[in-house]
């Protein structure tokens, strides 16, 4: 059966990967919103669970640009915090990025047992449903989570996904999802400004991230898939097939 599901929390993604479903990350604030920018400006890119992690990767890499955060604070070494807005204003697109994150950047790592995982935000959201329905029988929309919160911009974007991908003929994998969709499927973007995230932004003076989030809505074609913590597009020839 054709079936889709949206679940949050790192913890989340083995339980689907494991059952052989494709899974679709989500941390629109900010994670998946920056390493699918990041791809969008032409740099290699790559998303890592741990601090260790990116300090040996970035032995490895040519000049990397070291972005993320732990439990909200920018980590030594490390060149700025997790921002697509500040990253997309930068020329040196020749460095690749390396992107840790307290949530999101965990997810993704803990979802590659899964047969296929996707990046997804509210830039490229249309194009990865699109694709994964056409090549997928079983899905799991992830939104990464925060303290045990599914935080209403990771709600919001996940429910579009499974919402196009109902289109498809798959069915909600479960109440909860079937829910969600009703709840966020008609709702306006600006439907999201009450999450705890929007607040960090503001309270951290940040708000130039969630500007940039509001701007760039589908503005991105690239089906985002993870190869070895690398974030690579989907090639045309198998997006001209789906």
């Amino acid at each position: 059966m054709k079936t889709v599901c949206i679940d949050y929390l790192p913890d989340s993604a083995a339980k689907y990967g494991e059952r052989g479903f494709a899974v679709i990350a989500v941390d629109v604030i900010r994670a998946t919103t920056t390493l699918v920018t990041a791809l969008a400006l032409g740099r290699r890119c790559f998303a890592v669970a741990s601090l260790d992690d990116a300090y040996l990767l970035a032995e490895r890499l040519p000049n990397p640009l070291l972005m993320g955060e732990v439990a909200g604070e920018m980590p030594a070494l490390f060149d700025m915090n997790n921002s697509p807005a500040k990253l997309a204003g930068r020329t040196d697109v020749d460095r690749p990025v390396i992107v840790l994150s307290s949530s999101g950047t965990k997810l993704i790592h803990n979802a590659q047992v899964a047969p296929a995982v996707y990046i997804a935000c509210l830039r490229n959201y249309a194009a990865v449903a699109s694709y994964v329905a056409a090549n997928h029988e079983r899905v799991a929309v992830i939104g990464a989570g925060s303290r045990e919160e599914f935080r209403e911009e990771d709600q919001l974007c996940c429910a579009r996904i499974a919402a196009r991908i109902l289109r498809s003929g798959h069915t909600p994998g479960d109440e909860g999802t079937a829910m969600l969709i009703q709840r966020w499927r008609k709702l306006p973007l600006t439907a999201f400004l009450v999450s705890n995230s929007v607040e960090y932004l503001k309270n951290t003076n940040q708000l130039d991230d969630l500007h940039f989030i509001l701007s760039n809505i589908n503005d991105v074609k690239s089906v985002c898939t993870v190869d070895n913590h690398e974030i690579v597009a989907v090639s045309d020839e198998l997006l001209s097939v789906r």
